[in-house]
């Protein structure tokens, strides 16, 4: 009887692409389920010179290797693994050590919070995605199918190969005022196979590019509806209404705001304990559906003067064309790659 259907699984779908070639094979010692620290049960790590010279990452963990424990016939565990193509000196002979590490803190993320990904997705770091180089550009990550890797049925259900992609801080802006999907139709004939190359410099430097997106979000918006963020909270009183709003994340909701309310489109900031969204409006309404649920809604002359409230600085700003309306934006204290507070604090 075969142990581990699904491992084999994905070996079989490898195989196309590189035939009886040994891999380097990272194993975790102790696995999630044995209490260890690290989801991951193994990492391939395949050394490429076409179409450029990179290393290929191949995840096991994401879905169920060995036995099926989900209640989900058609899909085996998470449903995916991640892939990850980082940029490689012909020379080297090991891999870089960071790459495995990021892709651990992600399954990480994914089996503690519950929170799932797919294309399209993306995500700030909030620093660089290689911790040891604090010079690099490449401080957000987002989410392809990987373009050599289709979904594969298992014995446990599907399995699609999901690849993290690096962009620069500027792009990760991109996005936000756009989509992911249409930022890496622009960015796709630059980036061979998607490869994340952390000592690259953003691409929209490149005019011609830089021109493409902006015409992109112009005409599209942005298709992000929905935040995930640390702090959306209020107070109200008979005639006024104050927001709270963390600085690390103002600048993501203004750009979001812009790339969705002159679009007839609503924007979801959603914390562990509330739900606040702007929408659209004719005249400005504030109205708390039910406990912890506000809707916000915007008359399009006001959006510039919500936008400038939302400044990355600590402080209190009135909204003077939302009569009774202010801003409160509190500081944020930085995190690293394990979730620890690192002393560092925005606003």
């Amino acid at each position: 009887m075969d142990e581990s259907p699904g491992w084999d699984a994905i070996d079989a779908a490898l195989r196309p692409l590189y035939g009886d070639a040994e891999p380097l094979h990272l194993a975790t010692l102790l696995k999630w389920s044995l209490g260890g620290s690290d989801p991951l049960d193994g990492i391939s790590v395949y050394p490429r010179i076409e179409p450029v010279p990179h290393w290929h990452f191949v995840t096991y963990g994401m879905t169920e290797l060995y036995t099926k424990e989900s209640e989900d016939p058609d899909e085996s565990g998470w449903g995916f693994e991640f892939t990850f193509r980082v940029a490689r000196d012909p020379a080297e002979d090991e891999p870089p050590m960071w790459a495995p590490n990021l892709l651990q803190n992600l399954a990480r993320y994914v089996f503690n919070s519950g929170n799932t990904f797919a294309p399209g997705h993306h995500m700030n770091a909030n620093g660089p995605i290689n911790a040891d180089r604090e010079d690099s550009e490449i401080r957000a990550v987002t989410f392809v199918s990987d373009p050599e890797l289709a979904e594969i049925s298992t014995p446990h259900g599907r399995v699609a190969f999901l690849q993290v992609v690096g962009l620069a801080s500027e792009e990760y802006e991109a996005v936000r005022r756009w989509n992911a999907d249409g930022l890496m139709r622009v960015l796709a004939p630059h980036l061979p196979l998607f490869v994340t190359d952390i000592d690259r410099r953003s691409l929209l430097a490149d005019p011609q590019i830089a021109r493409a997106v902006d015409e992109g979000a112009a005409q599209e918006g942005s298709s992000g509806g929905f935040l995930y963020v640390t702090t959306a909270h209020w107070e109200r009183s008979a005639a006024s209404t104050t927001l709270r709003i963390g600085a690390l994340q103002a600048p993501a909701i203004a750009d979001a705001l812009q790339g969705r309310l002159p679009f007839g489109r609503e924007l979801i900031l959603q914390t562990d304990e509330t739900r606040l969204t702007f929408l659209p409006g004719d005249t400005f309404v504030v109205d708390e559906v039910l406990e912890g649920m506000l809707d916000v809604h915007v008359p399009l002359t006001a959006l510039d003067d919500l936008k400038a409230a939302l400044r990355p600085t600590a402080g209190s700003r009135a909204v003077p064309s939302l009569p009774g309306l202010t801003v409160e934006i509190v500081p944020t204290a930085m995190k690293d790659r394990y979730g620890n507070e690192t002393g560092e604090v925005v606003g």
